[in-house]
């Protein structure tokens, strides 16, 4: 019978990788592995891709981003009818010296995202609201089939 394995590994998937990362040697190992001697500097990482949810109903198309840590004026939201572009900036607030940390695994600095709309949507009736580190971002979409009627003046 298997080894079901603690609630932590189910949850996580943490007992998946134990027979592959056994079979690296001593130094891949070493090289897998984050401690504070050998954590990911900022300026290894670059511009960060910002992640969202996506989803859709009949009558709009919803995003929804972490944006926590960020200031409403360092985000930008650019909207076309097939498309949104998230950008923003984290900025760290120096409170401690470099040399007291740990661990340092928070992303600080620029990021976007670029998101390919699965449906046009009406660009001036869009609205982005920020809640406790939440972005959402509302696109109406666009009815294609609303037909209306022109009266036509004499001049």
């Amino acid at each position: 019978m298997a080894k079901k394995g603690s609630f932590f590994d189910r949850l996580t998937g943490g007992n998946q990788f134990d027979d592959s990362f056994d079979s690296f040697d001593e130094e891949e190992r070493e090289d897998a592995v984050l401690t504070p001697e050998r954590s990911i500097e900022p300026e290894e990482v670059g511009e960060a891709q910002l992640t969202v949810d996506v989803y859709q109903n009949d009558s709009e198309i919803v995003i929804r981003a972490l944006v926590a840590g960020v200031k409403p004026e360092d985000l930008d939201v650019s909207i076309t009818r097939d498309m949104v572009v998230i950008t923003g900036k984290r900025v760290e607030q120096k409170e401690v010296n470099e040399s007291e940390y740990v661990y340092q695994e928070l992303f600080w600095g620029a990021f976007s995202r670029t998101v390919v709309l699965p449906a046009e949507v009406d660009v001036d009736s869009a609205e982005a609201t920020e809640k406790h580190g939440l972005l959402t971002i509302k696109l109406p979409k666009l009815n294609k089939d609303r037909q209306t009627k022109l009266k036509v003046k004499g001049s």
